[in-house]
């Protein structure tokens, strides 16, 4: 497996037919994703994780005093391995930095530091006056054309959108291209901020031909939903990934520091008849997001 997670305006542009999966925001509690062969992934039940207690969380992480590997992380790499194999839901809390030092018998200073190691990889969120949390992650198969909304609801989640316009305007030169549009036409615009749960996890703005969505504001929390009941529901797509940085704007709207990496993805959505009927830009928040593609040869 290969994970891109990275800075700069350099990345990779992949289809939607590459056997990848997509990561980010909260685990199924019915469904769980599997690479059962190479470039396959199907979808076997499983049952919502039990709350781990924090004795038989100890157990679980098995400290060598002798190890060359410090203890730090050891204990991280412990608790990251647990929050892997869904032994922990999302957002579940953490034992405090107190707790985990006099039950593993480290230092408060160790325990801080292996908290800190998972934060810094996206696998724990601090929550200023609660404590540490299990970051909310989802798995999303890339080999198959779903929705947002499709793939939160799949695994617990509510899925919500902030609206931030619908609106009909003229075509810039991009959506005449992408969408094979005369010069002058008109398209509906749809800017959101998709939410899992009360969570911000992607800016999106989708762009279509306005004899796809005539009336922007009829379009509800579900696009692909409303296109599907108006008979223009896209069968295949085309979807191209980079890694950018945010803008201000971005960073406020998402409740992340500007600057911060983010997963750029365009997707070109196609009718039946091969007719390109969406192009939507969404910009992901890296900490929920991990983009993961198996690579043979």
């Amino acid at each position: 497996m290969a994970c891109i997670r990275g800075k700069g305006d350099h990345g990779h542009s992949l289809d939607s037919r590459t056997a990848a999966s997509v990561h980010w925001g909260q685990r199924s509690p019915s469904l769980r994703t599997l690479m059962s062969t190479p470039g396959t992934i199907k979808l076997v039940s499983m049952s919502p994780p039990a709350a781990l207690s924090t004795d038989a969380l100890i157990a679980e992480l098995p400290l060598d005093p002798q190890s060359p590997q410090h203890l730090y992380l050891q204990v991280s790499r412990g608790l990251a391995h647990l929050i892997h194999t869904q032994r922990f839901a999302a957002n579940a809390a953490l034992p405090s930095e107190r707790t985990l030092a006099e039950k593993l018998g480290i230092s408060r200073i160790t325990a801080r530091k292996a908290i800190d190691t998972l934060v810094a990889e996206g696998l724990v969120e601090r929550r200023h006056g609660s404590g540490n949390y299990i970051s909310p992650r989802l798995e999303q198969a890339l080999t198959r054309l779903t929705s947002f909304t499709e793939e939160l609801s799949a695994r617990g989640f509510t899925p919500r959108s902030r609206w931030l316009r619908r609106d009909i305007g003229m075509a810039h030169a991009e959506e005449i291209v992408g969408l094979t549009l005369p010069t002058g036409a008109r398209v509906a615009r749809l800017e959101r901020i998709r939410l899992a749960d009360d969570t911000p996890m992607a800016l999106e703005l989708s762009t279509l031909p306005l004899d796809v969505v005539p009336q922007p504001d009829n379009v509800g929390d579900s696009l692909y939903a409303h296109l599907q009941a108006q008979g223009h529901e896209p069968v295949r797509a085309l979807q191209h990934l980079r890694a950018t940085n945010a803008t201000p704007r971005q960073a406020e709207l998402l409740a992340i520091p500007p600057g911060e990496a983010l997963l750029f993805i365009t997707r070109f959505g196609f009718a039946a008849d091969a007719r390109p009927i969406e192009l939507t830009h969404t910009w992901c928040r890296s900490d929920y997001y991990d983009f993961v593609v198996e690579l043979r040869r």
